[in-house]
């Protein structure tokens, strides 16, 4: 490791703004999970037999689906409060926690339902199918919703995701919005909790109602506004490293964004081949005027592609999102922990955030340094340091335990730290962390894999 003497401290940190408590949120979605398992337990007055039984659990499933259907798309929603108080990947977490209760409801649903009414009617699960998707109101439009909802659980699972693009993906996720919309009808239709019960028919249509507002506004909206009024192009592209580069946006009235160091924006740069995903890039640099700076590393083919866009190029954005600010400091001293890509979010924070400030950034070698050359002079600037952990002879990876952490920095238990890298990097260097007395509340990570 090599390092910058510290000379001077930076101001002392100023109050941050009250977030949003993260166990607040799942606190209230389960809430309302209860007040519905509530709802069908006021509107069913017995229960009898295996049929009824099969029936009424697949009543009480099917509802927390419809339920759940409304909480996911919300989770999508990109609703500024959450992506920005409480974090964009925790709620990319919950959004894929929900799939998966999501899933597994429907499939519970329609094999309770069947098998109960199979039971009643003492036929076979297969009749009882067809008999079901072609004669009962609004079954057909439920059953593609049904197929769609299942294709994109599938597409979902972290084992088929590593076998297909993220364009594949993404498109295929945003068939959610379809299949919602098609399951909706029939769980009015068929729900006996809403029939003739219109306070009820009411609160459903107002959930989704809510969520659908939610959505137009929030991700389609206000990224039109947004793009519109700032009419963001490529100014230049500048090699940082081996295979990283950097993009400067220019745009009109850009410090009405808002944006700040280490949140990052979803872009879309409108040329060939790059114009039909949105992907997510940290700003690599504080905001300036009618400027802003992401750095990119090519790890697929949209990051590939980067290097060849043109001055000029017209950029779709939507943003800022993020919550890895200086709004989480609870120190004047800050650690800074940087691998790979990882630095872009992390030097925008390196040359502002308050305080004694110190950078710990992870490479293989020298040359992979990205915008290594302007840390140094923030380095120098404000009196801050920053380490570089490089491999040593034949390719040795240098260890970041906890003992080497506590060595490198002086009560290390006492500052915040900030972490940003690949998925593995930063799991290891969060338990050397934790092993070596930094509390959870100090550790702040945002991460675009879930």
């Amino acid at each position: 490791m090599t390092t910058v003497d510290e000379r001077r401290t930076a101001p002392p940190v100023p109050a941050a703004p009250r977030r949003v408590p993260a166990g607040a949120l799942p606190a209230l979605l389960w809430a309302g999970a209860a007040a519905v398992v509530a709802l069908w337990w006021h509107d069913t007055h017995s229960v009898v037999g295996a049929a009824g039984e099969l029936t009424g659990a697949g009543r009480i499933t099917g509802l927390l689906c419809g339920y759940s259907c409304a909480v996911l798309v919300a989770l999508m929603a990109r609703v500024p409060l959450l992506e920005n108080r409480i974090g964009s990947d925790r709620v990319a977490r919950w959004h894929a926690m929900a799939g998966r209760y999501t899933v597994c409801l429907l499939a519970a649903h329609v094999v309770l339902v069947l098998t109960g009414y199979a039971a009643q009617d003492r036929s076979s699960v297969l009749h009882e199918a067809v008999t079901v998707v072609l004669d009962y109101p609004d079954m057909l439009m439920a059953t593609a919703g049904t197929l769609i909802l299942l294709a994109v659980g599938v597409t979902s699972a972290r084992a088929v995701r590593r076998r297909t693009s993220h364009e594949f993906w993404y498109w295929t996720h945003l068939l959610t919005y379809a299949a919602v919309f098609l399951a909706f009808w029939h769980q009015l239709a068929l729900g006996e909790q809403f029939n003739g019960r219109p306070a009820a028919t009411a609160a459903w249509y107002a959930l989704y109602g809510g969520v659908s507002v939610l959505v137009l506004w929030f991700r389609v909206l206000v990224p039109v506004r947004l793009n519109l009024r700032h009419r963001m192009r490529v100014e230049s592209v500048h090699r940082e490293a081996p295979g990283v580069y950097s993009v400067v946006v220019r745009g009109h009235r850009l410090d009405e964004l808002g944006a700040r160091p280490g949140q990052f924006f979803r872009w879309r740069f409108l040329s060939e081949g790059m114009g039909r995903t949105s992907t997510p890039y940290s700003l690599s640099a504080p905001p300036r005027p009618g400027l802003l700076r992401i750095t990119v590393k090519a790890l697929g083919d949209h990051s590939a592609a980067v290097p060849l866009l043109r001055p000029g190029t017209r950029v779709w954005a939507e943003g800022p999102y993020g919550a890895l600010t200086a709004d989480r400091q609870t120190s004047p001293r800050s650690l800074l922990i940087a691998a790979g890509v990882g630095i872009t979010p992390l030097r925008a924070l390196f040359e502002t955030l308050p305080g004694e400030v110190t950078l710990l950034y992870r490479a293989r070698t020298a040359e992979d340094l990205a915008l290594g050359g302007e840390l140094e002079a923030i380095a120098r600037r404000r009196g801050a340091r920053v380490l570089y952990a490089l491999n040593g002879p034949h390719g040795r990876r240098p260890a970041l335990t906890p003992k080497s952490l506590r060595a490198t920095v002086t009560d290390l238990a006492g500052h915040d730290v900030y972490l940003c890298g690949p998925h593995a990097f930063a799991r290891d260097v969060y338990a050397a962390l934790r092993a070596a007395g930094v509390p959870d509340r100090r550790i702040h990570h945002e991460s675009f894999e879930l």
